[in-house]
């Protein structure tokens, strides 16, 4: 479960332009009949803590193609966490955010976050998006982990970057280039209403966190007759939904960062980073200047400056991730220094995270490629970078830079504009450093029927099932038991 952590607080980041104004399903649906009929063959799912959970798996086929459901088909792994029958009162799909991240344990991931009333009264369902984990995944053969590369100090280290996400956009669209069109949120939502055909319910309950928060409210506008109770973790704000929302997690990220450098020079005796902020800060500074000019070697890896800032971004979003984080700026510190240094479980993980290539991060760029268009333009991306660095000396670089998605196809249909009366809850942190609080608040206007939650003054991504809080864990229960949203907006203190 760590290593999807992982994936999806890097997937957060990844995201896309909002533009174009789809808000109705074209699919035919009186087409889906043999879909909607099927009926799954629910068996052990060969996951070890799923398994010991009491839970069953299965595969539910649905179209590649939902304007041809008569064509080619492809599956979707789902995972049923049954209820109590006798308190049972319906069915709630999940996502753990992404695009890309694989969802079959998800369920007892949030429902950490939720009392045992609660918990009993809802079949739990998981999921592999389609294209992702045990869902036929899309697998473009990369040399590398994640896509995602900070463009360095100077023009040379911008184009590196251009020829990386060129090379590896070409190796994409030259292995799976027949089924990338149809790997999109919008076909996601359809796969969903498939699955609440097949589980034989009219309406479906949901919880998603982070970029499952877009894809929930993509399907309560695609299908808002089919929605019953909703609760969105973490909240993307579909009009950034692209660029957009880089340009937004910047800012936040550096002011993480800056409170990370004041925790660990508190700390000075255990790490040895500075005595003052100003200090830490100069300390990661030095070291990415020192990664520009010579990569470090450590243990078997090489962590030049297209690396380093990402392996800050993958802990800064979590105070609880703060020893992790000055422990591996440490380790690289004296690896730099010449010394025989061999990284620790946590940097080993981030660096095989960065390094090896695994199907799910091709997943990740499918979909976000495939949602909306990038600019195609290198320059456009190379003003951004330089435009960010005075303010954003760390992560400006990072969030700015070309991905994959600048060479990829047009998308197949244009990106869904949100904007609805379905009741849904809305739970957001305020330092939230992947989805910014102001993303929650935009979402909040676009589902005019929502209600918003707001933790107060706490860094965190993700809530429910992850970062205790009573106040907004009876919230959330209390929706989910009774069906009645908050009269108002409300806020929770941390604790």
């Amino acid at each position: 479960m760590r290593h999807r952590e992982i994936l999806i607080v890097l997937a957060a980041a990844v995201s896309l332009l909002a533009a174009g104004c789809a808000t109705a399903d074209p699919a035919p649906t009186s087409d889906l009949t043999n879909f909607d009929t099927q009926r799954p063959q629910w068996k052990s799912c060969e996951v070890a803590v799923l398994d010991q959970a009491g839970a069953q798996c299965a595969d539910i086929t649905v179209p590649l193609d939902y304007t041809h459901p008569r064509g080619a088909t492809t599956t979707v792994a789902i995972s049923r966490l049954a209820a109590d029958p006798a308190q049972r009162r319906g069915v709630m799909l999940s996502n753990p955010g992404g695009p890309g991240g694989p969802g079959l344990d998800f369920p007892l991931e949030f429902g950490k976050g939720l009392p045992a009333d609660v918990r009993t009264r809802y079949d739990l369902i998981g999921m592999d998006p389609r294209g992702v984990g045990r869902s036929a995944p899309v697998h473009c053969g990369w040399p590398i982990g994640l896509s995602l590369r900070s463009a360095g100090p100077d023009s040379g280290g911008f184009a590196e970057s251009v020829a990386l996400s060129r090379d590896l956009a070409r190796r994409c669209l030259s292995v799976e280039g027949n089924r990338l069109p149809h790997m999109t949120t919008r076909n996601t939502a359809r796969d969903m209403d498939v699955i609440r055909a097949v589980l034989g319910v009219d309406r479906i309950s949901y919880y998603g966190t982070s970029y499952g928060t877009y894809l929930g409210a993509v399907y309560a506008q695609m299908f808002p007759g089919r929605v019953d109770r909703v609760v969105l973790d973490s909240a993307v704000d579909p009009e950034r939904y692209g660029m957009g929302m880089f340009e937004d997690m910047g800012a936040v990220n550096e002011a993480a960062l800056d409170e990370w450098a004041d925790w660990a020079a508190a700390r000075v005796g255990e790490y040895r980073l500075g005595t003052t902020a100003s200090a830490v800060r100069a300390t990661v500074t030095t070291l990415i200047e020192r990664a520009a000019r010579e990569p470090i070697r450590i243990g078997s890896h090489t962590v030049d400056d297209h690396l380093l800032p990402v392996l800050l971004f993958m802990r800064v979003g979590n105070p609880e991730r703060n020893p992790e984080l000055a422990g591996t700026i440490r380790q690289l510190v004296d690896a730099a220094a010449g010394q025989q240094v061999q990284p620790g479980p946590v940097l080993a993980e981030d660096l095989a995270v960065m390094a090896a290539a695994r199907e799910e991060y091709s997943g990740q760029d499918a979909v976000l490629c495939g949602d909306v268009p990038f600019p195609r333009d290198p320059e456009w991306y190379r003003r951004a970078v330089e435009t960010s660095r005075a303010a954003q000396p760390v992560f400006g670089p990072l969030l700015n830079n070309i991905p994959t998605c600048a060479f990829w196809p047009d998308p197949v249909e244009p990106p869904t504009e949100v904007g609805n009366a379905v009741p849904a809850l809305i739970v957001q942190a305020t330092g939230d450093t992947r989805a910014v609080y102001p993303a929650a608040r935009a979402l909040h206007r676009a589902l005019t029927a929502s209600r918003m939650v707001t933790l107060e003054n706490v860094r965190i991504h993700g809530i429910l099932g992850t970062f205790r809080n009573r106040c907004v864990e009876d919230s959330v229960a209390a929706y989910l038991r009774d069906g009645a949203l908050p009269p108002a907006d409300f806020t929770c203190a941390a604790e």
